[in-house]
């Protein structure tokens, strides 16, 4: 089969992670007989410095035209003037709504081999497996009005939380859909006791309750959510929330699998093109020195062959030969081992 891959690699590390996964997508290629055609476009602060924009017109209309878009990291002490017109998470923030990518996908799975490397004690890292389904297209991210003025003669920031009743259902119905393959649970994560947004939340996810009788549906408040997830990260199965407490849930549920860099993530639409990424950043003190862990981008390869091309049994070929090389004892500097980048994915190519 063929399929057209836009790759954007982006700042930081983000080139040599994207460089490695693309590694592995030829390798799958090879044993598969499939082609995947790559071009490479231009987010984030290298487009700002090139481009003057963090996401050009040209960029955006090949991405759309792409069966799928794979993003390294975006950002950098180089871009990071709050008062800058254009910054590099303005590019994936654009991104992100001219794909139409409503909700993305992060997987929380710890490794038993890596238990030792969280700062959890090992007894409660037993079973954690989680699927966090973060909404992307409302929230305090996009609302409107924002912006800052001078009111009363003091400055003002004004942020607006918005959701409509359809961003809503949409995200919680895969929710739904995926527990249905999981343990079927859902943990709806809200701020029901005090925002009117929060509010609107919970009444979709009861109705999304009512017509899944055989999905578990719990509400939890953000602040009691982000307790369990330290306390007692594996009564979670599927975690469902709105766009700025999965954004801060996600990155606390990342300590749980022993880094940042093991973990891949999924935005999709209503389409079948999804944009793929690791939910790294672009951890610029060690960009350039080959020594930052691919696993989640190469995880987000195996995500991409599943939810937007069907190819089940690929995916699961890079899952097992990832799981592979973790169990034999393959370690980034990250999780305590001395491996380069391109010597981890050296050792998942071989398994495969």
């Amino acid at each position: 089969m063929n399929f057209n891959i836009t790759l954007l690699p982006g700042d930081g590390i983000g080139p040599e992670v994207v460089a490695e996964a693309v590694r592995v997508l030829e390798s799958i290629a090879n044993r598969y007989s499939h082609t995947f055609n790559f071009s490479e476009g231009l987010i984030g602060g290298c487009s700002i410095d090139k481009c003057g924009s963090s996401l050009t017109d040209e960029t955006l209309a090949d991405c759309k035209a792409a069966d799928a878009v794979l993003l390294g990291a975006v950002g950098g002490p180089k871009w990071d003037d709050p008062s800058a017109e254009d910054r590099p998470e303005r590019g994936l923030l654009a991104l992100r709504k001219g794909l139409g990518v409503f909700a993305n996908l992060r997987p929380v799975k710890v490794h038993p081999a890596l238990i030792d490397s969280s700062p959890l004690k090992p007894e409660k890292l037993k079973g954690v497996d989680i699927m966090v389904v973060r909404e992307l297209t409302g929230g305090l991210y996009f609302g409107w009005p924002k912006g800052r003025d001078i009111k009363d003669g003091r400055e003002r920031a004004v942020d607006t939380l918005e959701y409509y009743d359809y961003e809503v259902k949409r995200v919680m119905e895969l929710a739904f859909r995926l527990a249905k393959g999981r343990k079927k649970k859902v943990s709806s994560v809200d701020k029901a006791n005090v925002l009117e947004s929060s509010r609107l939340w919970r009444q979709i996810a009861t109705q999304a309750g009512k017509e899944n009788p055989d999905v578990e549906l719990e509400h939890v408040l953000v602040d009691t959510a982000s307790m369990r997830l330290i306390t007692a990260p594996a009564s979670f199965d599927v975690i469902v929330t709105e766009n700025m407490f999965g954004d801060i849930l996600t990155d606390e549920a990342s300590v749980l699998a022993g880094s940042m860099g093991m973990l891949p993530s999924a935005s999709l639409s209503e389409s079948t093109v999804g944009l793929y990424e690791p939910i790294h950043g672009s951890a610029p003190d060690i960009a350039g020195k080959g020594i930052a862990n691919p696993i989640g981008t190469i995880l987000s390869s195996a995500m991409m062959l599943r939810h937007s091309f069907n190819l089940e049994a690929e995916a699961a070929a890079i899952e097992k030969a990832v799981d592979f090389v973790i169990t034999d004892g393959c370690r980034t500097v990250d999780i305590g081992g001395k491996l380069r980048t391109r010597q981890m994915a050296d050792e998942i190519i071989k398994v495969l």
